[in-house]
């Protein structure tokens, strides 16, 4: 189940990376759908991956004792409300269409496009703090910490993690041209 979660995971996050791009920069909203489950699941369980080799090492280094398979479990887990998100994703798209990829709606977008897409986009925030959240605690837990070393180590984890995957996605780009969508 940690595996489907953090595939899941994977094309949620592949299609906030296209919704954070400007409109013109990127495909149809079908294109875009079929890439995010393309690539999608790959890239959530290499994330998720990554993060428990970068979080278990660093709790290892601060005194808390843990295995790969119970880091990967919080992760996964923790990632709960990001799979949800997914499915506010699927339905503002089935109510807006291409309108769910525009970053910033023109004045021709009608007020029912809008307020929907500020709805998601709330409750995507939303969601994304809860995962945090859950992360957070989980890490507490597992590593016997307390909150706030847990809070230090995520935040620890995620500047390193985001260093990686910068230098991973420049590995991709050059090695695979046209998987990783260039920038606005």
């Amino acid at each position: 189940m940690d595996y489907v979660l953090a595939a899941a995971q994977g094309i949620g996050n592949y299609l906030m990376l296209y919704q954070s791009q400007a409109p013109e920069s990127h495909l149809s909203a079908s294109d875009i759908v079929a890439n995010s489950i393309r690539y999608g699941p790959i890239a959530g369980v290499a994330g998720v991956f990554l993060f428990s080799l970068i979080y278990g090492r660093l709790g290892a280094r601060i005194g808390g004792h843990s295995t790969r398979n119970q880091v990967f479990h919080v992760l996964a887990y923790g990632g709960l409300p990001v799979v949800a998100t997914l499915l506010l994703w699927a339905l503002t798209f089935l109510l807006v269409g291409d309108a769910a990829f525009a970053a910033a709606p023109g004045s021709d977008v009608d007020g029912f496009v809008w307020i929907i897409l500020r709805m998601q986009f709330a409750a995507s925030l939303l969601l994304l703090f809860w995962s945090v959240v859950l992360q957070i605690m989980g890490f507490s837990e597992i590593l016997g910490l307390r909150v706030r070393k847990a809070i230090g180590l995520w935040v620890a984890g995620q500047l390193l993690g985001v260093l990686a995957a910068f230098f991973l996605a420049i590995l991709i780009a050059i090695l695979f041209p046209g998987v990783v969508p260039s920038p606005p």
